[in-house]
């Protein structure tokens, strides 16, 4: 059984999701390796969120109520927080609402700015860590994949995407009515990641050429050859130089005294956690727009691309239920045909057929299949399945154990 729990910048705070952030992802592996009943996990934390796709086995000791407040407990116990505020602070996805929700977190239709670009990447990228750390499962695989090719669906064959949409250009369009000319600006990127290298890109088409970048890890040498910049090698300095200063790493926090009061410098923070103390907004001079200024400011939604958008993700949802469902009849099916296949081939072998005749009997066979597997997904998404189970039985004396039954769809932990 999938289930999912959601923090994001619609239902939880920032100091929330910053937490989260830092804390739970190892307490979510430690789930997979100590609790009987994860069976996987994939954690997806980005700068607006933070959730938890869990594969849960069943039946669950004790019921799920059980197994999932288990679950926030470890889960707050990491990340210093209050169980109590956790537990107000998630939503809960529960069985087909699980697929839906991730594939439109993955279309980045769940996002501060609709339809941003980041948000597919980085859902790939939670999956390859997953798989690295070894907690994926075979049905989180399939959900992930399916979210995947969703997304680059919804983004060919709707208005979203080609809009460019993404938070580092939001935040550059709050800043850009601050800043006379970008071409005489001198910026400062704080940070080597992905992030930092879509903000440079993002800065250089706004005009800017004087890009600078500090990192705190000592990685920015190869980051700014690979970029054409410049490196600092110390923060409060190249602060006091700098016009704009944008941060976008894990690795460091900038606090007040490291800048110069009474001196113009807007600062930006993309980050999360958070890359600037609150305190530097009152340093004299210094204007700070972080996440929860930007969000004040995301864009409304163009309401016929994201319309669009859902239905798309709805049929994508529907459709990954019904391949579920679908899945035992299917596989006895092609179980039995296999087995009869299999036979046949032996007996052709038998009277010296070559490896042609057995080619040519595989092809046969999978011929034969499509038309019933289709079948069966499309009866399965009409919620017939129980006719084709009966069909399998009086047919070929097939009896099809059905697909564990999901809970019913809901939001909240209560």
């Amino acid at each position: 059984m999938l289930l999912c729990l959601s923090a994001s910048h619609r239902n939880a705070s920032f100091d929330v999701l910053e937490r989260l952030s830092i804390g739970a992802p190892a307490a979510t592996r430690a789930l997979v390796d100590e609790e009987l009943f994860v069976s996987g996990a994939v954690v997806l934390a980005t700068c607006n969120r933070f959730e938890a796709y869990l594969d849960f086995d069943e039946p669950l000791t004790g019921g799920e109520a059980v197994a999932l407040e288990s679950v926030v407990e470890a889960l707050a116990e990491a990340s210093d927080l209050d169980a109590g505020i956790l537990r107000a602070s998630v939503s809960v996805h529960r069985g087909n609402d699980v697929a839906s929700h991730l594939f439109a977190v993955t279309s980045g239709l769940e996002s501060i700015v609709v339809g941003e670009e980041e948000i597919s990447g980085q859902v790939g990228r939670a999956l390859d860590t997953a798989r690295a750390g070894g907690t994926t499962s075979r049905a989180l695989e399939r959900l992930f994949q399916k979210a995947t090719h969703t997304s680059r669906g919804v983004r060919g064959r709707t208005a979203l995407g080609g809009a460019h949409r993404s938070l580092v250009r939001l935040a550059l369009q709050l800043a850009d009515s601050r800043v006379a000319d970008w071409s005489t600006t001198r910026v400062l990127v704080v940070g080597t990641g992905r992030y930092a290298g879509k903000t440079v890109g993002a800065v250089r088409a706004l005009g800017a050429t004087d890009i600078r970048v500090f990192s705190p890890s000592g990685r920015a040498g190869a980051f700014a050859a690979s970029h054409g910049l410049l490196v600092e090698e110390s923060f409060p300095d190249a602060a006091s130089r700098a016009d704009v200063v944008i941060t976008c790493t894990t690795e460091a926090v900038v606090h007040a005294d490291a800048l110069t009061p009474g001196r113009r410098l807007l600062v930006i923070d993309l980050g999360l956690p958070r890359n600037v103390d609150p305190d530097v907004a009152g340093v004299a001079g210094v204007e700070l727009l972080d996440l929860e200024t930007i969000k004040l400011h995301a864009p409304l939604e163009q309401f016929d691309a994201h319309d669009h958008a859902r239905t798309l993700v709805g049929d994508a949802a529907a459709e990954f239920a019904a391949d579920i469902t679908a899945a035992p009849a299917i596989t006895v099916l092609r179980a039995e045909a296999h087995a009869v296949l299999e036979a046949e081939i032996a007996r052709a072998r038998s009277r010296g057929a070559g490896e042609e005749t057995e080619a040519a009997l595989r092809h046969l066979a999978g011929v034969i299949l499509h038309g019933p597997s289709v079948r069966i997904r499309e009866l399965a998404a009409e919620g017939r399945i129980d006719e084709v189970h009966a069909a399998l039985e009086v047919l070929h004396g097939i009896t099809v154990v059905p697909a564990a039954p999901e809970a019913e769809d809901a939001a909240g932990i209560a």
